[in-house]
């Protein structure tokens, strides 16, 4: 049953970012967008973590999970240390996938050849 809540729950949060993309003809880039900032701001006011307990990778693995993971780092980052912690926490969950990133992507710019 855990696996059918995830596929669903995710499944319904690609399915809204497809149809702001089809429907309302917003540009990938500011879906992203959107949805890690409303995955930051639902965070912040604790509901992202009932939806994460609900349904697990579900909610974690599409982009609203990203801003969720920016938003926890950051806060519990800032109550360890303070105002600046709301800045170094940014990386205390993602830093990993961040560094990958852009290892990966030096790594392919290395090797690819760009279109004129």
């Amino acid at each position: 049953m855990d696996y059918l809540i995830a596929f669903l729950v995710g499944g319904a949060i690609c399915a809204v970012a497809q149809v702001l993309i089809d429907v309302l003809k917003m540009q990938p880039a500011q879906v992203m967008v959107l949805f890690v900032s409303i995955g930051a701001i639902l965070s912040g006011l604790g509901v992202y973590e009932k939806l994460i307990e609900f349904a697990q990778a579900g909610a974690l693995v599409p982009v609203s999970g990203f801003g969720h993971s920016i938003a926890r780092g950051s806060l519990l980052e800032a109550e360890r240390n303070g105002f600046l912690g709301l800045f170094t926490g940014v990386f205390e969950f993602t830093g990993g996938g961040i560094a990958v990133a852009v290892f990966l992507a030096a790594a392919i710019a290395l090797v690819a050849n760009p279109k004129a």
